[in-house]
């Protein structure tokens, strides 16, 4: 007879982790979603730094992207996870906010993984932006639209259309990342399977529901952008 009895580990209350997974597959959504919010507004600025005729802000985006892509995430994360929460509580203790200031560790984990998802967000939109035709810009300045209108009205629709691909591949990637804030105590999936395993002595088997959980989320995450590129793979056929 095979024994199953392992499978109780994933149960709810205090017979098993299943609770504490539950909360824990919430703060991987949270993280992910928070950081991949502040990447896409990080990655709107750098794009449209690089594209600027300003070349200061050009370099500055340049300095930003490279950096990121060439120093480890993890490296990076743990350097702005610390950097973060020492340099705001010095700030707020300096201006005499407050006596003393500790940074919640779920506001320092979304600062760390959208800072490095808003670089790979700069070179998506500056590559979408770039896909959109000169002549277009031109029509809208001959229709005598400013520059900030032919910004929202036709540069910002077409560059999230033609960006979407890379999106969704930046979200799974964050999915994934988020798994990183691990190495600082803070209690997402793959900590929790780590605390499970080491209660236990059976990290096999936790380690394993995790890798299923992300399995799970990727391939939602993947269907959901799938449809949305086909519904606009349907705009543009209707509108070609």
């Amino acid at each position: 007879m095979i024994d199953f009895s392992w499978i109780t580990g994933l149960a709810y209350g205090d017979t098993g982790w299943g609770d504490e997974f539950l909360r824990g597959g919430f703060l991987t959504l949270s993280i992910s979603a928070c950081s991949y919010v502040l990447g896409i507004c990080l990655g709107l600025v750098g794009a449209g730094a690089k594209l600027s005729r300003n070349r200061y802000a050009r370099t500055l985006a340049w300095f930003y992207t490279t950096m990121v892509r060439a120093v480890p995430e993890l490296l990076l994360i743990l350097l702005i996870y610390y950097s973060s929460t020492s340099t705001l509580r010095q700030v707020v203790v300096g201006l005499g906010l407050a006596q003393d200031f500790e940074v919640n560790g779920f506001v320092a984990a979304c600062l760390s993984l959208g800072f490095v998802q808003g670089a790979y967000s700069t070179e998506v939109f500056r590559g979408a932006i770039m896909t959109i035709p000169l002549g277009q810009r031109e029509a809208a300045a001959a229709l005598g639209l400013s520059r900030r209108q032919t910004w929202w009205l036709i540069i910002l629709p077409q560059m999230f259309h033609k960006a979407l691909p890379g999106l969704g591949n930046l979200w799974l990637v964050v999915l994934k990342e988020s798994s990183l804030i691990s190495v600082v105590g803070f209690s997402e999936l793959l900590f929790t399977a780590k605390m499970a395993g080491g209660a236990s002595n059976n990290y096999l088997f936790f380690f394993s529901a995790v890798a299923l959980a992300f399995l799970a989320l990727s391939t939602g995450s993947s269907a959901i952008f799938g449809a949305m590129e086909r519904h606009a793979g349907r705009y543009d056929r209707g509108h070609g």
